[in-house]
């Protein structure tokens, strides 16, 4: 490699950005690990992943009783107050019988019989009723709906976790881009300088020879406007690199900060980086859509009986204490009693559906089309992975080929310029033919910095196809 051209590869692939005094540098590697940390879309699927975590628990929740508690208190108006009164009793203790003899014990015995039926009775028209019970609900058969749900739930809970991985290698990706774009924006800044320095020398040149008369009026405009025309080129290129840094800042999920530098370097096609696998068996092993399509179709599938499962019976285990306390005024109240206000009960649930408006069996269609749309989603993608890779084999192709042009366009636009320099100053060249020759140099530097940028792009690219990024 000419020595020029090896001295614009050292500067373009290991370009480190000046420091000021108090200013942050991020490099490449802090550059991912912070967007990785303080990226909205992983924080999200974190989230998602956290909420699927719960889900799995709560699916092992549906295998355990539960036990619910229920108070009520109810007011009912238009009633009077309820005493216990024994009037049958009290009749009978004011009367003698036709020998003039005194009631018998059995008929004592019936009258608080009666009178206690009437007051048991009455009882109920008390106007203040409350009532404080527990539940306990144990599901003995589902036809195993709550296995499959827990099943389900952890096929979900996959899904997220290799949601988050996939999340957090395109962040990567879109960190890693962004920044080698800031670097190629960088790069450019520099060549820049160093053409306005070559073209301050010649307009030095120029002013020279104008006061010695070897030079016209003419040749200091031209320059002049080619001065203007790049220092016009700088102050755009600036601006787009202000951009650049904003938008990997805004990825990386940072405020702005003008003051902010990074550095790094690319990666230097000339080092012979490993060409990515693309073996379709081990790709669909990579690429986590695939991964994710793949547990989604179980997920569904196990859907799909559940749904079924709604044709078979279900049954329950059901126990309960319920202490009722029923008055004529809110705060009177008995103290619960095992045998007199609590009542106790057990009860064995058995439910199976006859008939629900074809609700089962539209339920069961909708998830199994569900399942099929999935499937075709996922030969879909793997089609389209083939495709993927295809087109970024291509493209590296078509990198490597123009890096290669690149090189040689710089190479001839150094001897070009070197050689118009040198018969300019002596007169047998052109003032316009140096500057045609000048800007050629300066856009083959340029054209080579963005090969490299699109080669790691391109490299890149093909490495997220293969899965290996």
């Amino acid at each position: 490699m000419p020595r020029h051209l090896a001295a614009l590869s050292a500067m373009a692939l290991s370009l480190v950005a000046p420091q000021w005094a108090g200013a942050t540098t991020y490099t490449r590697d802090e550059a991912v690990k912070i967007a990785l940390e303080k990226s909205s879309d992983v924080k999200t699927a974190e989230e998602e992943v956290i909420s699927a975590n719960s889900q799995v628990d709560a699916g092992y929740g549906n295998a355990l009783p539960s036990i619910d508690l229920d108070a009520t208190i109810t007011r009912i108006f238009g009633l009077d107050d309820v005493k216990n009164k024994k009037p049958v009793y009290n009749a009978l203790n004011n009367t003698v019988a036709e020998d003039g003899s005194d009631p018998s014990v059995y008929d004592y015995v019936n009258a608080g019989a009666i009178d206690g039926l009437i007051y048991g009775m009455s009882k109920q028209g008390y106007r203040w009723q409350s009532s404080v019970g527990l539940t306990a609900t144990q599901i003995l058969y589902a036809q195993g709906k709550v296995g499959t749900g827990i099943e389900i739930a952890k096929a979900y809970k996959h899904v997220k976790e290799v949601n988050l991985e996939n999340t957090k290698a395109n962040v990567r990706y879109d960190v890693e881009n962004a920044f080698d774009q800031l670097i190629f924006l960088d790069s450019s800044i520099v060549i820049l300088y160093q053409s306005k320095d070559m073209l301050q020398e010649n307009l030095n040149f120029v002013e020279q020879g104008l006061k010695s008369g070897m030079m016209t009026e003419l040749d200091l405009i031209r320059i002049q406007l080619k001065m203007d025309q790049l220092t016009s080129q700088i102050n755009s290129t600036e601006k787009k690199r202000v951009l650049a840094r904003n938008a990997l800042l805004n990825t990386m999920g940072l405020e702005w900060d003008s003051e902010v530098k990074f550095q790094g370097d690319l990666r230097d096609p000339l080092q012979g980086y490993a060409y990515p696998d693309t073996t379709m068996a081990n790709v669909k092993k990579r690429r986590k859509e695939l991964v994710m399509l793949e547990a989604s179709e179980e997920m569904l599938q196990k859907n799909v009986s559940i749904e079924e499962g709604g044709y078979k019976p279900t049954v329950v285990l059901v126990g309960g204490l319920k202490y009722g306390n029923n008055k004529n005024h809110f705060y009177q109240w008995d103290a619960p009693d095992w045998d007199e206000n609590i009542s106790k009960y057990i009860a064995l649930n058995l439910k199976l559906n006859l008939f629900n408006g074809m609700k089962t069996k539209e339920a069961v269609v909708q998830a199994k089309s569900d399942l099929r749309s999935t499937q075709i989603k996922k030969e879909t993608a793997e089609r389209g992975f083939r495709m993927q890779i295809e087109s970024c084999a291509n493209t590296l192709e078509d990198a490597n080929s123009q890096l290669e042009i690149a090189k040689r366009q710089i190479d001839l636009a150094q001897k070009n310029y070197d050689l118009t320099n040198d018969s300019y100053k002596l007169g047998r060249e052109t003032q316009l033919n140096l500057l045609t020759a000048e800007n050629d140099l300066r856009t083959a530097k340029i054209g080579y910095m963005q090969a490299i940028v699109n080669w790691n792009q391109a490299y890149n690219a093909l490495l997220q196809a293969t899965g290996e990024y």
